[in-house]
């Protein structure tokens, strides 16, 4: 159940400013990783919210405008497929994280991030295993990475329509596998993740 037990928590002791963290993009074959920062203000409730992954893309889509406008504070922070090549995609995600946080108008005074591994953004850190599916501020954060992506994805579709990212968002779908056998890879495909395709 989403909700705002962990931020109340913190709340009670005396933390004005909590931050929900996540990501959208680890798995997939191109494109970036997206991380969010979102801070709420106490007591706010999003109707509807839920891990990004339980929801329709049109609910994301509304979501993402409502979070926007009830957030005190969110921003979205990304590591290229270039980054991920060179850094690993867990080192990737961790860069993604703390640009979001250095990005926010406010610093946090603690972060929940969503996982059982700390980023090291700079602040206060709290893991929360499938916080996506717990906390707000982490659902909140996991909508606008996703919804983030999601539209980076749709753009790149229109500049390598041959690929068809408007379909699988750069995922490993059979289709993304057979586009890639016909193609080779393209700008924004992850090299260290199509070993099998190119060799090496």
């Amino acid at each position: 159940m989403v909700d705002f037990e962990i931020e109340n928590e913190y709340f009670k002791r005396g933390y004005k400013a909590v931050c929900g963290i996540d990501e959208a993009g680890r798995g997939p074959l191109a494109g970036p990783v997206c991380a969010a920062a979102v801070i709420l203000p106490p007591g706010c409730v999003i109707e509807g919210l839920n891990d990004s992954k339980k929801l329709s893309e049109k609910k994301r889509e509304q979501l993402f405008d409502i979070i926007k406008q009830k957030a005190t504070a969110y921003a979205v922070g990304t590591a290229s497929e270039k980054e991920i090549d060179e850094i690993n995609i867990l080192r990737a995600t961790f860069l993604a994280m703390k640009r979001a946080v250095d990005l926010l108008e406010i610093r946090p005074d603690i972060a929940l991030v969503d996982g059982n591994q700390k980023p090291n953004t700079g602040v206060e850190e709290l893991t929360v295993v499938k916080g996506d599916a717990k906390s707000m501020s982490i659902a909140a954060a996991s909508v606008l990475a996703k919804v983030s992506r999601d539209r980076f994805m749709l753009e790149m579709d229109k500049k390598y329509p041959e690929y068809e990212f408007n379909r699988h968002k750069g995922y490993g779908t059979r289709l993304h596998y057979e586009k890639l056998y016909e193609y080779g890879p393209c700008e924004i495909h992850r090299l260290s993740f199509l070993k099998k395709i190119i060799g090496g």
